[in-house]
């Protein structure tokens, strides 16, 4: 099991960027994909950003594509999602998550089980 800590939320205006980190612990990280989901008020967690275990592959939802960035460094065994012209619609608690298992690729929304607390991201118009 790893345990994951998200980082790095804040309040920024629209247009303005912020970086998230997702600390882990657990000798698993480096052996599995990892994710970003977020929860707006009011709505379904949804799917943000996620990354193979070797870093290698990425895939975005449509709507950050372009805007953010998911990145991990083993080293730190540390998860990042660089998020760049943010909307006031991106006003959500982002949560990072791990993968079950080890697997070739990105893993899917489904695949993810383990999760932070979360972290609260506020972008004000």
């Amino acid at each position: 099991q790893v345990q994951l800590v998200e980082s790095g939320g804040g309040l920024v205006q629209a247009g303005g960027s912020l970086r998230l980190s997702c600390a882990a612990s657990g000798h698993t990280f480096s052996n599995r994909g990892m994710g970003w989901f977020r929860q707006a008020p009011r709505k379904e967690r949804e799917f943000v950003a996620a990354i193979s275990w070797s870093g290698g592959s990425t895939y975005y939802a449509d709507s950050v594509k372009g805007r953010f960035t998911i990145s991990r460094d083993k080293a730190k065994n540390t998860l990042y999602l660089q998020m760049n012209s943010l909307k006031p619609e991106d006003t959500a608690v982002y949560y990072c998550a791990a993968d079950r298992r080890l697997r070739l690729g990105v893993p899917s929304s489904a695949d993810f089980g383990s999760w932070g607390q979360g972290t609260q991201v506020t972008v004000s118009s």
